[in-house]
């Protein structure tokens, strides 16, 4: 046993366990024993915060465990850790203390003897030691030196190759009968037969056969209710198809969760491990995947303190994992948030800045290999987000998909939204211009500018030369480090910040009101003032002198590609390849704010929304600008997606939550294609008027946070745990998440929190579906893409409507799309992704509670038809979880209802 005690907080108390057993103590003396000597702990960040002390470190043993096994992922609580190591697990909160020491004594056994992730263990920890890592002593007498060298990183790593281009896609037709056939396969002759599931399977072929006219793509909607197994029955076709023709099916996403759960269904597909790597390939954006060269420059000094820590345990990972994915990869979730602001974001590439053949690990870059296999690939799991990209302005001109299923479906109009919209903002400049200048003021580091990036182009083409120049010169006048303080002060400086400072004056006088809260503020570019109209002139001018040169230089890159000159050989032209594009995409992001400055005084474009912001948090100015969206973002998502390609099915199991089939149609943007879609519904096979029932309190008042923090507390008492907690504002979850934690905390439930917990929402899901006596609060992200089903997820709590914000783009929309009715369609498929969280399996039980007595009755049509809806006060509540959840008992199946 280690010599280290062990410290242990959670809401229900704080422990310490040290040689002579296990003690509770207090605050102040669990801080200054964590403060005098290495104390052992599981997750370092989330004792600290329970202790009220954010500095708190000590012998982490996640970070233990990410050491010993990479790539591994641990449900970071103390049953969890317990199956990790294969220990029993503690039995009581007052016996984690003592368990850790265990742990911490199992997960040391691994490392003196031999285990499969040995191979760079020892060199690891000879420059973790050299970071100070509070293990590296405990580890110094349990590693031995290697026989040989351990290979480094960087030549561990395989190598893609090159290969010859893929033909393109064969004219084949997938027969309906032919997709049930595969299904069949693909679920094993002795299952349960589904006959929804079939006449999805079915349905869905429709979106594979051949494109009758160009701009006119085979679009299926399918509505499939949880449970049918649409995923299998979209994959039958999908991979039928694939294998016929020959070429690739994008199976786009929405969240994370569903490109996992889809990477785990195509085992069924491909059985053999190796067969699975080369047809299945899952792709994210660049910002996704481990940089290499930030990698190294992070191990050669470029990181300081905890964060070169953090380097030395991502380059162990890197060298283990499967596909370098960092955001809901191999890379445990956890594992970032240990070490607070020293993150993850600055060893991947987030700035742009990458300069593709001209890095010295190109041939083992994850992205570019994920890239490549993706060519090659029959399956390619994306995200939407990932698919407009490429369509918009990806590289790959030659492998462009020509068959989509869009999973998740119902988001492509928040995607669409998010990806064609514009920001001038003092963000957005100024990361333009570090991006063009490269370093200003010295500093560590691997950032370069354009000069830098193309200093043998500008020597062997002189207008080119002539041309990156002229952009340096005109980044000058963009915002640069300190405008926000600048602008505080009315002193900016340059043509961009003296736009900002009119934005920022014309927004505070508009949109301030007494009693503002310190967030963020928004006002119309309507009747702008004479400053701002002054203010926009000199702007434009001096954004026109940045996208001039910019084209110039794309076309003198283009040129130089045609003349192949002698110095050019295979990665030089990738280089410039990648230059033209990440030139041409920031080009025209300069003419997009042209064109948004143009509005400045000038004629409304009825297409387009505009507005001002200043972005605030609790009254910290942290982005200021001008912003643009379209109206329908669905126009562009239709003329640059779908109408290039030949088929296309979008699916989901609220595709109409909210509304009918033309305005799913709307929200998808089939309206703006020449040829309308088939369309497909099978109802979920659930038993919702046995399996759930909706109960709306009346007698919690709206605004007494105390009122509302009670009713969370006694309905997740009532139901033992296992409930969501869906909030419509994080500074009311915050508030009932501090009043209940330890009244909870005392009966036995944990309790975690979204914006609360530092831990990221992936693995607070994870933990909340390992613990069916643990809660989860949680907001937007929680409401829709979380899979829980059994007993973990019982009760769903609503603390009110969840009705949309009032900002300007919802105004404009609302004023287009019906008034009240919009915001209607909008709560129902809200409230609908939300009761879809409850029942995710044919033995599945729960109850779905509003908190609001407001509860419009026309917005009920949301529920499954057939559950039970009834207004109630919050005693009956309480009973009618109790009587329902505490037994798993459900109405109607040996349990009356209670009388509403």
């Amino acid at each position: 046993m280690l010599p280290h005690p062990a410290l242990h907080a959670s809401h229900g108390g704080i422990w310490i366990a040290d040689g002579d057993g296990t003690r509770p103590i207090g605050r102040g003396e669990a801080i200054r024993i964590a403060a005098d000597t290495p104390v052992i702990m599981l997750n370092a960040p989330l004792v600290g915060q329970r202790l009220g002390y954010a500095e708190l470190s000590g012998l982490d043993l996640l970070e233990l465990f990410a050491f010993v096994h990479p790539a591994r992922f641990t449900v970071p609580t103390p049953q969890g850790f317990a199956r990790a190591v294969d220990i029993s697990p503690p039995e009581t909160d007052a016996d984690v203390a003592a368990f850790l020491r265990e742990a911490a004594a199992a997960l040391l056994a691994v490392v003196a003897g031999d285990w499969a992730e040995r191979e760079g263990a020892w060199t690891t920890a000879q420059a973790l030691a050299r970071a100070r890592w509070p293990w590296a002593p405990t580890l110094a007498g349990r590693l031995t030196a290697p026989a040989t060298n351990e290979r480094l990183l960087f030549t561990r790593l395989p190598e893609w190759e090159e290969a010859a281009p893929r033909p393109a896609p064969r004219t084949v037709t997938i027969e309906p009968h032919e997709a049930e056939e595969r299904l069949v396969r693909l679920t094993g002759q002795g299952a349960e037969v589904r006959p929804g599931q079939r006449a999805y399977a079915a349905a869905a072929a429709a979106a594979f056969g051949p494109r009758p006219m160009r701009e006119a793509p085979a679009v299926v909607l399918a509505e499939a209710g949880t449970g049918i197994g649409k995923t299998l029955g979209y994959l039958a076709p999908a991979s039928l198809w694939a294998a016929k023709a020959g070429g690739a099916v994008w199976i786009s996403t929405y969240t994370k969760a569903l490109q996992r759960q889809l990477g785990q269904e195509t085992e069924r597909l491909f059985p053999d491990a190796a067969a699975r790597r080369a047809k299945v390939v899952t792709r994210k954006g660049r910002e996704n995947y481990l940089c290499l060269l930030n990698l190294e420059d992070a191990l050669q000094g470029g990181f300081a303190g905890r964060a070169a820590i953090l380097a030395q345990l991502v380059a162990r990972w890197a060298a283990y994992s499967a596909d370098g994915d960092m955001v809901g990869g191999d890379l445990p979730g956890w594992l970032p948030t240990l070490f607070r602001r020293n993150g993850s974001t600055a060893l991947t590439d987030r700035r742009g800045e990458c300069i593709y053949a001209g890095c010295p690990h190109y041939r083992k870059c994850f992205i570019e290999r994920a890239a490549r296999a993706s060519v090659e690939a029959d399956i390619v799991i994306a995200n939407h987000a990932l698919v407009m990209v490429n369509a918009a302005r990806g590289r790959e001109l030659a492998t462009r998909p020509t068959r989509y299923v869009f999973d998740e479906g119902h988001h492509l109009f928040d995607a669409a939204d998010s990806m064609f919209s514009a920001a001038l903002t003092g963000q957005e400049t100024i990361e333009l211009r570090r991006w063009i200048l490269g370093p200003e003021s010295g500093g560590r580091g691997r950032r370069r500018g354009l000069q830098a990036r193309l200093s043998d182009v500008a020597s062997y083409d002189e207008q080119g030369g002539v041309a990156i120049q002229d952009a340096i010169d005109a980044a000058r006048h963009l915002a640069s480090d300190g405008w926000i303080g600048r602008l505080a002060e009315g002193a900016p400086f340059g043509p961009i910040e003296h736009l900002l400072a009119a934005v920022r004056g014309l927004t505070y006088a508009r949109a301030e009101q007494p009693g503002d809260a310190g967030y963020g503020l928004e006002t119309e570019l309507a009747e702008p003032t004479p400053a701002l109209i002054e203010a926009a002139a000199p702007a434009a001018a001096a954004l026109d002198a940045l996208v001039r040169p910019l084209v110039t230089l794309g076309k003198r890159l283009e040129a130089v590609l045609a003349e192949a000159p002698d110095w050019m050989d295979g990665p030089a032209r990738a280089r410039i390849e990648g230059a033209i594009a990440s030139i041409g995409w920031r080009a025209e992001t300069v003419a997009a704010w042209l064109a948004l400055l143009a509005r400045i005084g000038g004629p409304v474009d009825p297409d387009f929304v505009d507005w001002l912001v200043v972005d605030r948090v609790e009254g910290r100015e942290y982005d200021i600008g001008l912003r643009r969206h379209w109206l329908d973002p669905t126009r562009p998502f239709a003329q640059v997606v779908l109408k290039p390609a030949h088929g296309a099915l979008v699916t989901s199991a609220t595709l109409t939550g909210g509304g009918d089939w033309d305005t799913a149609e709307a929200r998808i943007g089939t309206p703006h294609l020449a040829r309308g879609p088939a369309r497909f519904e099978a109802p979920s096979p659930f038993d919702y008027p046995n399996q759930a029932e909706v109960l709306v309190v009346t007698d919690v008042k709206r605004g007494d946070l105390g009122a509302l923090a009670n009713a969370y507390a006694r309905l997740i008492v009532a139901a033992g745990g296992g409930t969501l907690g869906l909030f419509t504002a994080i500074r009311r979850l915050r508030v009932v998440h501090a009043r209940i934690a330890d009244r909870l905390a005392r009966e036995g439930l944990p309790l975690h929190a979204q914006h609360v917990d530092p831990i990221d929402t992936g693995t607070l899901v994870d933990i909340f579906r390992d613990d069916p006596h643990a809660s989860l609060l949680g907001t937007d992200a929680l409401r829709d893409g979380v899979d829980v089903p059994g007993r973990s997820l019982r009760l769903v709590v609503m603390e009110g409507v969840p009705w949309p914000k009032p900002t300007v783009l919802h105004a404009a929309r609302r004023l287009a799309g019906g008034g009240s009715a919009y915001d209607d369609r909008l709560v129902r498929a809200r409230l609908a992704q939300a009761f879809g969280r409850l029942i995710r399996r044919a033995d599945d039980c729960g109850s779905f509670v509003m908190l609001s007595a407001a509860m419009p009755s026309r917005l009920l049509t949301a529920f499954p038809p057939g559950v039970p809806i009834v207004r109630v006060t919050l005693d009956e509540a309480v009973a009618r979880v109790a009587q329902r959840l505490s037994t798993g008992a459900r109405i109607g199946h040996g349990v009356a209802p209670l009388d509403a």
